[in-house]
């Protein structure tokens, strides 16, 4: 995350919005819990945003995505990442005892597992399972990298790891369980995730944020550019019936809108003019039946409001079929995630 542009809660307070169709139900595909030296966003700061003013849209479920967050501090380092998922499934059981709200947070967990550990790897997979057997969904590695630095300061992924026999080896692990493998890369990857989806073919590959087309450093002011890239890649991807793609995640600093600079956050209708050529241009690749949304959140909170961005979504998906919303708001999440009653 961004250290230099934090979540700034009263700017985001002078935009909000109605929730458009309030009762259409949707499954909350992808947001991260943490405790930071410089931030916190647990339970409580989550339900906040659900809740009016922030919300007030009819989220069922929620999916923790991994974060690097509660990670313990002693033992092996390739297990020290099952803190994150007993603190996950610590606070899915607070949701579910249902003294928090009708909403099932952290109903799905998808862990942290390096998968350059090749067979290996699966032993770390049970471990998770062991901790969280009714919610525990799958893995994402860091596989982001980039040559022009876009990560710094964070860690990059070496060159070449996703098209190792390791990581293959890895995958497989995971298929082997039932679980998925939700990625997170750069457009200039895409290639990438679609010769791992070829070469493992029996794995739901379930793909973060669009793609993440980048905007910032070496890549502002080459929107067109990438665009095309971008489209390029997702042709690639979409053609392997394995994935999915989750929708959000475009607001971050990466992709270069600059929500920040401005002296108030985006509307609704700013961000679907932004993010609705991309969202669009996807859904025409994988379609509905292969799409779930997603908030990215606290992330893409650094850009908007909670409220204001999932009015965005449903202005984008105006001129879908209410079967085909119902889709890609609820059922694709569902169905990958495995979120029964949801």
């Amino acid at each position: 995350m961004s250290m230099e542009w934090p979540v700034r809660p009263e700017w985001l307070s002078k935009v909000a919005e109605a929730p458009l169709d309030p009762g259409l139900p949707i499954v909350d595909a992808h947001h991260h819990l943490w405790k930071l030296p410089h931030e916190t966003y647990l339970l409580p700061e989550l339900l906040a945003d659900l809740r009016p003013p922030s919300g007030g849209h009819n989220i069922v479920a929620t999916v923790f995505a991994e974060c690097g967050a509660m990670y313990r501090t002693e033992g092996p380092p390739e297990l020290r990442s099952l803190g994150e998922v007993e603190f996950a499934n610590g606070v899915a059981a607070q949701s579910a005892s249902g003294a928090f709200g009708p909403t099932r947070v952290c109903a799905a967990i998808f862990g942290s597992v390096d998968l350059m550990l090749g067979r290996e790897a699966g032993r770390v997979m049970d471990a998770h399972i062991a901790r969280a057997p009714d919610r525990y969904r799958g893995v994402r590695p860091i596989v982001a990298a980039d040559p022009h630095g876009v990560l710094d300061p964070w860690p990059s992924a070496p060159d070449g790891m996703m098209a190792s026999d390791a990581f293959r080896d890895g995958a497989r692990e995971l298929a082997g369980r039932g679980l998925s493998l939700d990625i997170w890369v750069f457009h200039h990857q895409l290639a990438e995730v679609a010769a791992v989806a070829a070469a493992v073919p029996d794995l739901t590959i379930i793909l973060d944020h669009i793609g993440t087309p980048l905007g910032m450093g070496h890549y502002a002011d080459r929107r067109a550019e990438v665009f095309a890239d971008w489209q390029s890649g997702m042709a690639q991807v979409a053609a392997c019936p394995n994935v999915v793609l989750k929708l959000g995640g475009l607001n971050m600093h990466f992709n270069g809108f600059g929500w920040n600079e401005r002296p108030l956050p985006p509307t609704s209708d700013e961000l679907a003019a932004a993010n609705g050529p991309y969202y669009r241009a996807a859904i025409d690749l994988f379609g509905p039946d292969r799409c779930l949304f997603e908030s990215n959140f606290p992330m893409d909170k650094r850009a908007c409001d909670y409220g204001v961005l999932w009015n965005a979504h449903k202005k984008i998906a105006r001129g879908f079929s209410a079967d085909e919303k119902a889709q890609m708001f609820h059922d694709v999440a569902a169905r990958v995630y495995r979120i029964a009653q949801a």
